[in-house]
C-alpha cells in the first residue's frame, strides 16, 4: 500500500495494519540504513564501540545500541557443524557472577584471584573449535576442567 522511508509498506487485509519487510525485526525503527553494512563489518572484525563509530560515522551511543541489536542475529546463525580436520582448545575464566542480586561465594574485588591454585570449579571452562576451512564454534562447558562427556555434548 505505498512506500515509506524507501521501504514497499504492507496492510493487513484482517487487522487493516501496516507493515513493512523489517516489522518485527531488530532493523525495526532504525536509521541510516547505509551504515548497517560497515557497522556489521566492524561487529565481525571485534572491534570496540567506539572504533567502530569512528569507521561508520554514527554517534557512540548509536553504535552502542547497534551492538545490542545486530549481535544477538550474528550469534544465531551459527554453523550446524565442523568437518574434516577439527582443532579445539580452551581457555579458562574466573566465573563472573556480576549482575546476580545473591552471590554464591564471597565477593572479589576487581577481578582478583581464585582461592586455589590451578584449574578449580571457580572457573568458567571456554571451548573453541575450528575445522580447516575456518569455521568456528564456541561453547561454555561448565566450570572446572573440561570433562568428555562435556566434549561430546559440545562437539
Amino acid at each position: 500500500s505505498g512506500f515509506a522511508s524507501g521501504l514497499q509498506r504492507y496492510r493487513c487485509l484482517g487487522c487493516r495494519r501496516s507493515f513493512n519487510a523489517l516489522t518485527g525485526t531488530p532493523l525495526a525503527r532504525l536509521r541510516k540504513r547505509e551504515c548497517w553494512l560497515p557497522y556489521i563489518k566492524c561487529l565481525l572484525e571485534s572491534r570496540t564501540v567506539r572504533d567502530a563509530a569512528l569507521a561508520t560515522g554514527v554517534h557512540r551511543t548509536t553504535s552502542f545500541r547497534w551492538r545490542h541489536r545486530f549481535a544477538p542475529g550474528a550469534a544465531r546463525h551459527r554453523p550446524a557443524a565442523l568437518t574434516g580436520i577439527v582443532e579445539a582448545d580452551e581457555t579458562y575464566r574466573l566465573e563472573s557472577q556480576k549482575g546476580s542480586r545473591t552471590l554464591s561465594r564471597p565477593p572479589r574485588k576487581r577481578g582478583g584471584a581464585a582461592r586455589r591454585r590451578g584449574i578449580n570449579r571457580e572457573h568458567d571452562c571456554l571451548l573453541v573449535a575450528r575445522d580447516r576451512i575456518g569455521t568456528t564454534l564456541d561453547f561454555h562447558t561448565g566450570r572446572g576442567p573440561v570433562t568428555a562427556a562435556q566434549l561430546r555434548t559440545c562437539l
